[in-house]
């Protein structure tokens, strides 16, 4: 079973992309905290469709989010024709955790915008 849930900061800006007229895909990076002094781990983040509409338009860096999907490798030939690999999580549901980043005088009366995915791609 291929199944994973992270809870992370948006470490990057979102980027939206039309794959076709029907499809947008957006994409993220998360942070997610290892505790303690340890720092944190990376890890991109897809979003197929409406889902990547509002990821799009309510994410920001530094924005708390839980990211519910399942993990997809890659691979491709780097500059230097070496073979790389990598993973990336294609989010069936996103869930944003508290308001704004608190550095944007938004009060504490955040609003909290959970969402699920509306097509998977």
């Amino acid at each position: 079973m291929n199944v994973v849930t992270l809870i992370g900061n948006v470490a990057t800006d979102v980027e939206i992309k039309n794959i076709l007229p029907d499809k947008k895909l957006a994409t993220f990076r998360l942070a997610i905290d290892r505790g303690g002094a340890e720092g944190a781990d990376f890890v991109t983040v897809a979003a197929w469709n409406r889902q990547a509409e509002l990821c799009a338009e309510y994410l920001e860096k530094g924005r708390r989010v839980a990211v519910d999907g399942r993990i997809r490798t890659t691979d491709w030939d780097g500059p230097d024709g070496e073979k790389r690999y990598g993973f990336e999580i294609v989010a069936r549901r996103v869930e944003f955790l508290g308001g704004p980043r608190r550095d944007e005088d938004d009060g504490p009366g955040a609003e909290v915008i959970p969402f699920e995915a509306a097509a998977a791609g």
